[in-house]
């Protein structure tokens, strides 16, 4: 099985990171082949919304780290996203790069409705909040986060587990056990799907 992780965060010690890593460990334990893209370390321009990559399937913008990733997406069987929640969604470097790769998502019956580009394909998104919990709930923060990641992936015909951090302001940059139990079952139950 091949994984690719997306860190869509800028902290490289952060909770998040170590929230990826703890699921990078079970898919190793797993068998998988695992490559881990930083985003905030990749360069690439931002979408400029030209629509042109619905007819073409590929993004016109001149080749960058956002074509690659997209090839990367692809290959993989298996999406592994992680990102604060910030403002009450995805990180912005994160949803820039989404932007950036509609093609690989999504194309267009003549219709125009949406076609999914990587149907069958299974994803995990983590999303950690500064909000504890029930408030990170009640105030839409990470669950805005895992809901506008969960739309694109879901749009491209991924099947997508979520895993909610809470509270990170309260741990001290180091992810709880409890949460690394948990996210070591989500991805221990993808895994079994696509087994």
């Amino acid at each position: 099985m091949k994984a690719l992780i997306l860190n869509g965060s800028p902290r490289p010690q952060g909770v998040v990171v170590q929230a990826l890593r703890t699921a990078a460990d079970t898919l190793r334990q797993a068998g998988a082949d695992i490559e881990w893209i930083d985003v905030y370390r990749t360069e690439f321009r931002p979408c400029t919304g030209c629509m042109q990559c619905r007819a073409t399937n590929v993004c016109p913008l001149p080749r960058d780290a956002a074509h690659a990733v997209g090839e990367r997406i692809r290959q993989a069987g298996l999406l592994v996203v992680g990102t604060p929640t910030y403002w009450g969604g995805m990180s912005a470097r994160l949803k820039m790069l989404f932007e950036r790769l509609v093609p690989v998502f999504m194309g267009e019956s003549a219709l125009g409705l949406p076609q999914p580009r990587q149907k069958g394909k299974r994803a995990l998104v983590i999303a950690a909040c500064t909000t504890p919990w029930p408030f990170n709930i009640l105030a839409r923060q990470s669950r805005g986060a895992v809901r506008s990641v969960r739309e694109i992936l879901g749009t491209g015909g991924m099947k997508v587990r979520t895993c909610e951090i809470p509270g990170t302001r309260k741990m001290n940059g180091k992810l709880p056990e409890k949460e690394a139990r948990r996210i070591t079952a989500h991805t221990r139950r993808i895994v079994r799907k696509i087994e």
